[in-house]
């Protein structure tokens, strides 16, 4: 599975932004999906995550209630949707595909995608 984010940018603080990860070269419908970022001089951290079905999710703490996550899996891609960003956001975000939901626990994924720059100003 090839994967590509787009739509980071330069925003302020409050704004939004939908992060977009298309896949390519197999079905995402059977993997399990999940956003990551990585600020500078910080560990990637995982920011959301989605079963392969949709039904369940994960987020960490720092972005409940203002990002959500979310799947069509006939357009085999996954969604990022970024509201009120604070500049504690900035980050590099990447997505990734996990055949185990499970592992994305430990921070692994069986694909990982290029990421995309998000940068949230004051």
């Amino acid at each position: 599975v090839q994967l590509q984010a787009f739509g980071g940018g330069l925003v302020q603080a409050g704004d939004s932004l939908r992060l977009s990860c298309a896949a390519s070269g197999r079905t995402i419908s059977y993997y399990g999906m999940g956003w990551f970022r990585q600020a500078p001089g910080m560990e990637r951290e995982s920011v959301a995550t989605v079963t392969y079905s949709g039904k369940s999710t994960y987020y960490v703490d720092s972005v409940k209630g203002r990002f959500t996550i979310s799947r069509d899996n006939a357009k085999n891609t996954v969604y990022l949707q970024m509201n009120s960003l604070k500049p504690e956001d900035t980050a590099v975000y990447y997505c990734a595909a996990n055949s185990i939901y499970d592992t994305f626990r430990a921070g692994r994924a069986d694909y990982w995608g290029k990421g995309t720059l998000v940068t949230v100003s004051s």
